[in-house]
């Protein structure tokens, strides 16, 4: 009897353990001379102002966005063609916009790897194109932007050489966005575009400053970095707020639940790296481009460094008092891009190798010693798994495999002390976004 208890330990063990080969590939892919290499490219178009000059070859956003594009379709044709790169663009004009100094289109770089079984299922991942001086509004003075935010755009691109080598059951979306430092208008836009082609996205990694590993508090940390995530939908109903009071739930919307796998991916893939899951939509009274996302219903992160150094942020190049101010590109720390960078490819890798979030999850159990779970199956899925875990906890710290069910019984399990949620696994193992329960089960 001991020796099939330990067998069965090990066999459970052994199953949540498992880990796909080809994740770790990806790692082993990601490089950080090519992202040097394209940080370097963008900070020497001097400026990449969303209002700057948009003719030269050589400087201005124009110069820069067009690079960007040739970079997407050089990729494109190393993959036989497996990206569709096309420009979005929205009219945007200086009545009732403070930050902005004249008419202009603000214009969006997007490259989309279709999937092979969802190709209306996306998962994306951004950069900021653009760069600013101290003064928002000016337009022609230097702003490399190293950090913020050629590292985020550069590791978008390098995503997308390292994904496009593999073949994706949904579809991946790489985009540079414009206009983030004057009000987040490419995100705006692009959200906007997504709704009205109805996508169906499963969520938004926005990556802004990926490269930097000295705070201007003087730590020094190369392996932490945020995931910012909002708690709740922006738009969700009275109704669904009023259950929240009453059932739980105030800490498990849909991009919580994106921030709580990329944290779980990465410890999985990358247990020497400290992702930090900070219960904010972004850093304390600022703004990112996922936000415009989130404004619509969608699921969207931001990924960052740990530590800023402010006087690398929104800065003229200059020296006062012996310190030296701006985004430059000495200050980027090209190792630290390129785990970050990392992470990205092998969550939006998970994501689009697994089968969807199961729907219409509801829950009972009042006053039992048992937990009731029932679920709507969903295609591409070889079972199911039901996450749990203390109502204070912010990691999903227990799980059972169900098989191939749409409802379960927890037995022994007090529905008042933790918290629930419900997976699908996919035949490679891959599994879904957890999905919070959305009604209540009444009847068994």
């Amino acid at each position: 009897m001991k020796k099939i208890v330990l067998i069965l330990i090990f066999l459970s063990t052994t199953i949540n353990a498992q880990t796909d080969s080809k994740i770790y590939d990806i790692i082993n892919n990601v490089s950080a001379n090519r992202i040097k290499k394209d940080i370097k490219t963008l900070t020497e178009f001097g400026t990449r102002n969303t209002f700057s000059d948009t003719i030269s070859n050589t400087r201005g956003i124009g110069a820069a966005r067009r690079w960007i594009k040739a970079q997407f379709e050089t990729i494109s044709k190393n993959c036989n063609n497996c990206l569709t790169t096309f420009y979005q663009k929205d009219f945007v004009t200086k009545k009732g916009n403070r930050r902005v100094p004249h008419d202009a289109w603000v214009v969006n770089v997007v490259a989309i790897q279709k999937g092979t079984k969802y190709p209306n299922r996306y998962i994306i991942m951004s950069g900021d194109i653009d760069s600013r001086a101290s003064n928002t509004m000016d337009f022609t003075t230097d702003a490399p932007g190293a950090n913020d935010n050629a590292s985020g755009m550069a590791g978008t691109i390098e995503v997308a050489r390292v994904l496009s080598n593999y073949k994706f059951e949904s579809s991946i979306v790489y985009v540079g966005l414009s206009g983030e430092e004057q009000g987040l208008f490419g995100g705006a836009g692009l959200a906007k575009y997504a709704k009205e082609k109805q996508w169906d996205i499963v969520g938004v990694l926005n990556n802004d400053m990926i490269g930097n590993i000295k705070g201007v508090d003087g730590v020094i940390d190369n392996r932490s970095f945020r995931i910012f995530s909002e708690p709740v939908p922006a738009n969700e109903t009275e109704r669904q707020r009023r259950a929240r009071r009453f059932y739980g739930g105030e800490v498990d919307g849909i991009s919580r639940q994106l921030a709580r796998y990329i944290y779980k991916t990465t410890k999985t893939y990358m247990p020497e790296m400290n992702p930090m899951m900070i219960y904010r939509l972004d850093r304390f009274g600022r703004g990112g481009h996922h936000r415009p996302f989130n404004d619509l219903g969608f699921a969207g992160i931001r990924i960052m460094e740990a530590h800023e150094n402010y006087t690398q942020q929104h800065q003229d190049i200059r020296t006062e008092n012996g310190i030296k101010y701006g985004d430059t590109f000495e200050h980027v720390n090209f190792e630290y891009a390129k785990k970050l960078t990392a992470v990205n490819a092998i969550t939006m890798a998970s994501l689009a190798l697994s089968p969807p979030s199961p729907k219409n999850v509801g829950i009972g159990g009042i006053v039992e010693a048992s937990v009731k779970l029932q679920w709507d199956k969903v295609e591409g899925a070889k079972g199911y798994k039901i996450y749990w875990r203390d109502t204070t906890s912010p990691t999903w710290d227990h799980s059972r495999y169900v098989g191939n069910v749409n409802r379960f019984l927890l037995e022994g399990i007090v529905i008042d002390n933790f918290l629930f949620g419900i997976v699908a696994v996919g035949k490679n193992g891959h599994e879904s976004i957890v999905s919070f329960p959305s009604k209540i089960v009444r009847k068994w």
